[in-house]
């Protein structure tokens, strides 16, 4: 059985680059379909199925929210965390513009633009996650702790469930 063709995003490049072992995993991209549709098609629990979520303070300063898939983001707890009055999603012309990946296909690797991660604590405690990998349709397997290579001090670790 042939392998399939690994497409060569920013975050393939990324992983290459710092040697982090991924598995690629393709499904049929839906609109609007989100973790829930990425996860049925692939056989495995939303939970371990990572959404990126880039967010932007109110004084415009865009970042990356990494949350399970079946959770919501609590932008108050974010906030207070951050020590900001709000945050709210950007939208989707500026979040392409900022990361360099079409809405749909966001990745918290290679992004066109460092920009500061917050993680939910509790992905780290998942043996494997399912994340996107540049492109719709195109999540990774990989180990949580990959997420801490994302760039040093860069990562940070909170509590962002609401």
């Amino acid at each position: 059985m042939k392998k399939p063709d690994v497409p060569t995003t920013s975050a393939v490049r990324f992983f290459r680059e710092k040697e982090i072992n991924f598995v690629p995993h393709f499904y049929t991209y839906e609109e609007h379909g989100g973790t829930l549709v990425a996860s049925g098609a692939l056989g495995v629990s939303e939970h371990i199925t990572i959404k990126t979520i880039i967010m932007e303070t109110d004084e415009k300063k865009p970042l990356i929210v990494l949350m399970h898939g079946d959770c919501e983001v609590s932008s108050k707890n974010l906030a207070r965390f951050i020590g900001v009055k709000s945050v709210q999603p950007c939208d989707d012309r500026n979040a392409e513009r900022i990361t360099g990946y079409v809405f749909g296909g966001m990745s918290p690797f290679g992004t066109r633009t460092k920009l500061p991660v917050y993680v939910e604590t509790s992905i780290f405690k998942l043996q494997k996650i399912y994340i996107n990998a540049g492109k719709r349709g195109f999540l990774v397997e990989i180990d949580p702790s990959s997420l801490m290579s994302l760039s040093p001090f860069q990562v940070e670790i909170a509590l962002l469930r609401s």
